[in-house]
């Protein structure tokens, strides 16, 4: 255990030196550039975060060629500091080309932190929950939208009237038949033609007299 302890420390302490100076180093090129007061320690903040953003977008698993690009451009930030104080350049006397990237590294910060940060997902995903599809839940929506309403349970007419005697007229309840005309009126509203008894018989699922019984009324 304290030997586990003892590993975790090292590295802890070493990153968090090998933050301090690659902070360093990008305090001192952005000072040196021209960009004096807050905004030279503004820099190293906004390269790490465009790293760090990047290579959280790399561990999601989605867009994995957007992190890579901003994770290369962020690391070439760091990097070019960190070489540039190591006497290969002279932070006295500063090359225009490295004013003009240090000017423009806030604008390539924000673009490339936005993208990261607020990429619109995959509009549709579908992941198997308990061996089955989970759909999206507009989808479902659209979906519900199309199934026919409910209707009240309705009693089957008797099937063992005699022949000698007259069909007994259905009695339909004025709520089906309000239901209906909606039917029919949305029928006719998508199709442009009246709807049929069929039709209406399937949409409403009742027995076909009693769908007659409805159309009549309608």
């Amino acid at each position: 255990m304290r030997a586990q302890l003892a590993r975790i420390d090292a590295v802890l302490v070493q990153a968090v030196i090998a933050a301090a100076l690659s902070f360093a180093h990008l305090h001192d090129v952005a000072s040196a550039a021209g960009q004096d007061g807050w905004k030279a320690w503004a820099y190293p903040v906004s390269v790490d975060l465009l790293l760090v953003a990047a290579w959280r977008r790399l561990r999601t698993g989605d867009s994995k060629a957007a992190g890579w690009c901003w994770f290369v451009i962020a690391l070439a930030a760091s990097l070019g500091a960190n070489i540039a104080t190591a006497g290969l350049l002279d932070l006295n006397h500063v090359p225009a080309w490295l004013r003009i990237l240090v000017a423009g590294w806030p604008a390539v910060a924000f673009l490339g932190g936005t993208l990261l940060a607020h990429s619109a997902p995959p509009r549709r995903e579908l992941a198997q929950e308990n061996g089955r599809e989970s759909v999206p839940v507009d989808e479902q929506e659209g979906d519900q939208e199309d199934a026919p309403d409910p209707v009240p349970e309705l009693p089957s007419p008797s099937a063992t009237a005699s022949a000698s005697t007259p069909p007994t007229p259905v009695s339909v309840p004025a709520a089906l038949v309000d239901h209906a005309r909606k039917v029919a009126t949305e029928h006719h509203a998508r199709t442009g033609t009246a709807i049929d008894t069929t039709t209406l018989r399937a949409r409403l699922g009742v027995p076909m007299p009693l769908a007659d019984a409805i159309a009549a009324q309608l």
